[in-house]
């Protein structure tokens, strides 16, 4: 028998959120970004800096604002100045991963407010941003193959392809569909209407991939207000429901994974689905905003989302499925492929892009059908990092 007594947990709504413009070599520092996000997303839930319990932050490696010590140096900014602080890193997937930080802050009855920000600024990063990933692999093992993410990720889309059959074409179609979508994004940084000829006419970065099928490098921040059940009925009429919340943790070693299946979002995607009660998520899924760094990665995360068959999202790609308009609308944002890659905020920006959705107020984006309930999920670090957020409109 367990000696812990379980308490039940508060429900935990999102309130308000903000988002700065996505771009390259914003003028705007680290701080100025995160401060634009967070007064938009103080403003949309109706309360004051001053309201706020306790504050998480969300960016990834210090070397690309080029400061140590990145989170603290973004405390006032993000408005944690004087407050109690919480700085939430596992790379690419910290923006989901932040939000989860901040659920478990309200959900356990410690807090009733909480502003979850997320900021990066990846051009400070000199010369490139590839730079600082060329220290995270395995000193012994994996560094002396001088490995970057490109070719890394060449790696796992081959593999991809070659287990499932699937041509390069198919995955062109993630980036025609999302720089799509893009278009109808106020923040967008590389929204564009290309044809699959224009992605596949791209340079090559690394064998498969095309130029058009990374995302680029991008400044920016997001913001989310977080409140418990009894502060967000009296703030507002509308409150967005965090359902449910997972993540996991796989190997680091990349070489010791089949890199044609992402367990670790699978394993996230069940957590989170069991919280949220859901039982069919292709039912009960309504809109969904899986991480697309690169083309390929919608489609692998959509597989381990459970809301597609293993070598199968493709075709249902090709099929309509996953357009705006279609049985499951995804990245109707325009993704990180369409709006931008500002890697911690890339994350939370899709949790605002459901927020909007799941209110009906994302403009010329919002999907049809009024839907109900929606999925961000948010991949890092070593390639084995997995977050998943279930939000919803009860």
């Amino acid at each position: 028998m367990s000696l812990i007594r379980r308490k039940p947990q508060r429900r935990v709504a999102i309130i308000g959120a903000g988002l700065s413009l996505f771009m390259r070599r914003a003028l705007d520092t680290g701080k100025e970004l995160s401060y634009y996000a967070a007064s938009q997303a103080l403003d949309a839930a109706g309360v004051r800096r001053k309201d706020i319990q306790a504050v998480v932050m969300a960016t990834a490696p210090d070397a690309f604002d080029g400061v140590h010590m990145k989170g603290e140096w973004l405390l006032d900014g993000a408005g944690g100045v004087g407050k109690p602080y919480l700085r939430a890193y596992v790379g690419g997937g910290s923006g989901v991963f932040s939000i989860i930080s901040g659920w478990m802050m309200v959900a356990s009855g410690l807090f009733d407010l909480v502003l979850v920000v997320a900021e990066e600024k990846m051009s400070s990063c000199q010369p490139h941003p590839q730079g600082a990933f060329l220290t995270i692999f395995d000193h012994i093992i994996e560094r002396p193959l001088g490995p970057n993410l490109l070719w890394i990720f060449s790696l796992e889309q081959q593999r991809y392809m070659a287990a499932y059959g699937i041509q390069n074409e198919d995955i062109a179609l993630v980036s025609v569909k999302n720089k799509h979508n893009a278009l109808a994004h106020p923040a967008a940084q590389v929204a564009a209407q290309l044809t699959v000829k224009d992605v596949l006419d791209s340079e090559v970065v690394a064998w498969p991939v095309h130029r058009l099928m990374v995302s680029p490098i991008s400044d920016g921040a997001a913001a989310v207000v977080l409140a418990s059940e009894h502060v967000a009925q009296r703030l507002t009429d509308h409150p967005i429901w965090i359902q449910g919340v997972g993540w996991c943790l796989d190997t680091s070693y990349w070489g010791n994974r089949d890199l044609a299946y992402p367990r670790y979002v699978e394993q996230a995607a069940r957590m989170a689905y069991e919280m949220a009660g859901i039982t069919e998520p292709r039912r009960q899924i309504h809109v969904a905003e899986p991480y697309d760094p690169f083309a390929y990665k919608e489609l692998h995360h959509l597989e381990g989302l459970q809301l597609a068959d293993r070598g199968k999202a493709p075709d249902d790609l090709a099929g309509g499925r996953f357009d705006r308009g279609g049985e499951l609308p995804t990245c109707p944002s325009g993704g990180l492929m369409g709006v931008g890659n500002p890697i911690a905020a890339a994350g939370l920006m899709k949790i605002c892009e459901l927020f909007w959705q799941l209110r009906g107020e994302a403009g010329a984006r919002q999907v049809p059908g009024n839907p109900e309930r929606g999925l961000a999920q948010a991949w890092g670090d070593l390639m084995q990092v997995g977050t998943v957020a279930v939000l919803g409109v009860r």
